[in-house]
């Protein structure tokens, strides 16, 4: 954590650790996982609210845990942009970390992979894997989605790339 800001270590901090090592192909040890998971997404969540820092809201979208949507938003010069949210978890989790899609996104900026896949590879990925198994994904969200937005979307925003929907409703009236 050499070198990050105070709030990311801060933040970071206070995500439990994961200890199961299963991945959907691994029966009962996968829903101890998923337990863990949904542990560590409960605590960011709460964290994020008493911080007034509430931005995304998923949850698995089948009952194995292997699919996951949501919703995430982000604020930018006081307008709120929010994007639907969707992953799979890999065959090889929590090896390999999941690639989160922001489809709606998809072709708006070079740092994205087709079908709006987030390109998390070269400052991400590695983090990942010398903190695997602990890593889950409250820390892809904290420490992929979230810089990600931050990053991108004022660019797709200063660049016209995107629209907040407040706009986009006044100009199909016209």
């Amino acid at each position: 954590m050499e070198g990050w800001d105070p709030n990311t270590k801060s933040t970071l901090t206070q995500i439990p650790l994961l200890t199961t090592k299963a991945g959907p192909r691994d029966g009962t040890a996968w829903t101890q996982r998923l337990k863990e998971e949904y542990r560590a997404l409960i605590a960011y969540t709460q964290m994020n609210k008493s911080n007034d820092n509430d931005w995304f809201r998923i949850s698995a979208a089948n009952p194995e845990g292997t699919r996951w949507t949501g919703k995430c938003w982000y604020v930018h010069n006081l307008l709120k942009y929010e994007f639907d949210l969707q992953f799979d978890i890999p065959v090889t989790y929590p090896a390999t970390a999941p690639e989160l899609e922001l489809p709606e996104l998809d072709g708006k900026t070079q740092k994205m992979y087709r079908g709006g896949k987030i390109c998390l590879t070269v400052h991400f990925k590695p983090l990942w894997a010398k903190n695997c198994p602990r890593f889950g994904i409250a820390h892809a969200l904290c420490l992929g989605l979230a810089p990600w937005l931050a990053a991108e979307i004022p660019i797709l925003v200063d660049s016209g790339m995107i629209k907040h929907k407040d706009d986009a409703t006044t100009s199909n009236e016209s």
